[in-house]
């Protein structure tokens, strides 16, 4: 398994930072993480709020550690409460499940880090992540979905298509 470099990470960061900034967003804080969630690099803007590390991280964290994008833990969360709830406790609370943390994918598709993006709205900060990846130069789960089951990506089906309903047996 290879590891996003630091210069990687640091593109992600800065092209994430710059972006934010064009977009007029709130003060953003944004980590890049290595597989096994070791931090690689860390940057938070002038004016970010407290705690906003331990925000970012615990949504690298989540996407790491479900294999699938934070705002796709969110949505796990609303759906299973009880059973998120448990996960977040067995990870020590370390998984932050709200939107901005994101897989990062080289080429091929291997999972080489996560990115955890906080401070503007949920779907801003899922936006600005997937803009940071591509814009050094790797993927998102989204640019290799038509690689499938062998990189490991899960979807998300709708309710009804996840739980199935019991057949009867004919009269």
């Amino acid at each position: 398994m290879s590891a996003i470099t630091l210069e990687q990470a640091e593109r992600i960061i800065d092209a994430i930072i710059e972006r934010g900034a064009a977009l007029d967003c709130r003060p953003l804080s944004v980590i890049v993480v290595e597989p096994g969630c070791k931090v690689k690099a860390f940057k938070k803007e002038d004016g970010s709020s407290m705690i906003r590390f331990e925000m970012a991280y615990g949504k690298a964290y989540a996407a790491l550690a479900l294999g699938r994008s934070s705002k796709l833990v969110h949505q796990r969360a609303e759906e299973r409460p009880i059973f998120m709830r448990y996960l977040i406790a067995a990870s020590g609370e370390q998984i932050f499940p709200e939107g901005g943390g994101m897989l990062i994918r080289d080429a091929g598709g291997e999972v080489i880090g996560a990115v955890g993006v906080t401070g503007d709205a949920e779907d801003r900060d899922e936006e600005l992540a997937a803009f940071g990846i591509r814009a050094a130069g790797l993927k998102t789960d989204e640019d290799c979905a038509g690689m499938g089951r062998r990189v490991g990506l899960f979807r998300t089906a709708p309710p009804a298509a996840r739980s199935s309903p019991r057949r009867r047996k004919p009269s």
